[in-house]
């Protein structure tokens, strides 16, 4: 690929460099420094060979190179599948919790381009902005090979209103494959996840715009820590996630999941399971919106269950435990949209109950936690 076109056309937004020249400036005189990296199955390295082949490492290797007089931690916070939503609420224990210096955020072919991602990903950036280590940002917007598709329209609003640099591989790589100067097998497997080669292209992108920040003898103004107004509602800033030691819930049939996690990839813990339809989970908690994280499996038939929230029988929502996607079980979520429009209460009580339950079913109904926006 011409590296020089992916120089011009891989910055989808240049923002405010001040926080990533600061960095630079750190690691040339030698210091201990932390690059982080938090999205959805690319930046976790799905369908790279080993996990050095992935984009986020070769951006980590490229600041190790660059800067060879400093000491760099890596930090690989990604989970296959999982969307802004969800890194709202983990960002402080998988990400902020090592105190980063920068922090890449790959969420866009994850993350659908609507309002509630809009939303979301406003929330993690505004809580990654704030964080108590100062960490500059950098947003990667990757795309769907097959069609293009990525919520980069939505994203991209974020990376303007906070001036933010943002690199895209709908701009950078797609075209080539779009007309035909690539084809997509070189690069994807199944269209989306990169294998090493695409890998390699995504990081060059990075680290082109990287270069370019760190060549620049511009320098840029020192931006505000305080952050403007929201765009949005911003009700994920402070969004949280209770798992099985939440005290205020009631249990008939279901059990806490007290096994130990190993790493962040090993999302399957820390909630609560039922196997029985009838049993029956309940929660007292406090918040504006509110959802629920379940599983969705590939081992069908899969238990399903009913939830309601506040007693609306009419609202009632389906939990169905059957994921139709083979590339393995869903971390998923389900935002309970009536509970938005409702007046803010002291609490609001959430009812799941197992409706079905096959005789022959392999899993148990597994609720991993209730996500609550402020």
């Amino acid at each position: 690929m011409n590296q020089e076109i992916e120089r011009k056309t891989g910055i989808s937004n240049r923002g405010n460099c001040y926080r990533i020249k600061q960095v630079m400036k750190r690691a040339q005189a030698g210091e201990e420094l932390t690059i982080a990296f938090i999205g959805g199955s690319i930046t976790q390295g799905s369908l790279a060979s080993k996990s050095e082949h992935c984009y986020a490492a070769h951006v980590y290797e490229w600041w190790k190179q660059a800067f060879p007089n400093a000491t760099f931690h890596y930090i690989n916070a990604g989970i296959g599948g999982t969307t802004s939503q969800f890194g709202t609420v983990r960002v402080q224990t998988d990400v902020l919790v090592h105190q980063p210096d920068l922090v890449f955020v790959e969420f866009s072919v994850n993350d659908d381009s609507t309002e509630l991602y809009l939303e979301t990903y406003e929330g993690l950036v505004r809580k990654i902005w704030s964080a108590e280590s100062e960490p500059a940002i950098m947003l990667v917007h990757n795309v769907r090979y097959d069609n293009g598709a990525n919520a980069q329209v939505q994203h991209g609003k974020i990376a303007r209103y906070y001036d933010l640099p943002a690199v895209s591989m709908q701009r950078a790589i797609y075209p080539y494959v779009l007309d035909g100067t690539v084809e997509r097998r070189e690069i994807t497997p199944d269209d989306l996840h990169p294998n090493d080669k695409g890998h390699a292209w995504i990081a060059a992108v990075i680290t082109d715009c990287l270069e370019q920040i760190r060549v620049d003898a511009d320098e840029c103004q020192m931006p505000k820590r305080e952050l403007p107004s929201p765009l949005t509602a911003n009700r994920y800033e402070h969004a949280k996630r209770y798992q099985n030691d939440y005290e205020n819930v009631q249990m008939e049939g279901f059990c806490r999941d007290e096994r130990e996690q190993t790493d962040l990839t090993d999302c399957f813990k820390n909630g609560w399971y039922a196997s029985k339809a009838g049993a029956r989970i309940a929660f007292d908690i406090s918040g504006k919106v509110l959802a629920v994280q379940y599983r969705k499996s590939v081992q069908h038939p899969a238990p399903i269950a009913r939830l309601v929230v506040d007693g609306d029988e009419e609202h009632a929502m389906v939990l169905d435990g059957n994921f139709q996607e083979t590339w393995g079980d869903c971390l998923y979520i389900e935002t309970l949209q009536q509970a938005e429009s409702v007046p803010f209460k002291e609490t609001h009580h959430i009812e799941i109950t197992l409706t079905e339950q096959e005789a022959e079913a392999l899993v148990p109904f597994y609720l991993t936690a209730v996500l609550v926006g402020a």
